[in-house]
């Protein structure tokens, strides 16, 4: 079993992802990760600028983006977005715990913005995703870790849009 084996499957279980659904989408995955890559999150995604086309997957490793989506109709599968951490830009992603979800928007390096609304289940694993997003990005950009006054993690990827 390799890296990427070893790390997808408890990602998939700790957002709760049926076996069905991880089945799936795996062979897409495959194509996309090399098997050294290990998984940081794996989770459902709904874009919010498009909520009626279909259900998104949303794989992040440390290297790669992806992110496959399923029809509506036909339940096809079709990879949405596969790219590597460092050409995207203008990464951005705000945790809202009072609604249970984080909003993580990417621009790709052919300039198109992308973004994606992942729900969860409960406030604390809102800050689980928050946290996993941010390791991702700063691990790949080396970026240092800054607090707040109050000595929460601030990361300056991150920018507050002021809604609620």
């Amino acid at each position: 079993m390799d890296v990427f084996d070893r790390t997808f499957l408890p990602a998939a279980a700790e957002t709760g992802l049926a076996v069905q659904t991880i089945s799936r989408h795996m062979p897409v995955f495959r194509r996309c990760v090399r098997a050294d890559d290990p998984t940081i999150l794996v989770t459902r995604c709904t874009r919010p600028d498009r909520p009626v086309s279909g259900e998104h997957l949303l794989l992040m490793t440390y290297q790669r983006l992806v992110v496959t989506r399923q029809s509506p109709l036909l339940h096809r599968l079709h990879l949405h977005l596969n790219t590597e951490l460092r050409y995207l830009s203008n990464v951005t992603w705000n945790p809202d715990p009072r609604l249970q979800r984080v909003e993580l928007a990417v621009t790709v390096i052919d300039g198109v913005r992308e973004r994606f609304l992942i729900r969860t289940e409960s406030p604390k694993q809102v800050w689980q995703v928050d946290t996993l997003i941010d390791h991702a990005f700063r691990s790949r950009l080396r970026l240092p870790r800054a607090v707040t006054d109050t000595g929460r993690p601030v990361s300056p990827l991150r920018r507050s849009t002021g809604r609620s």
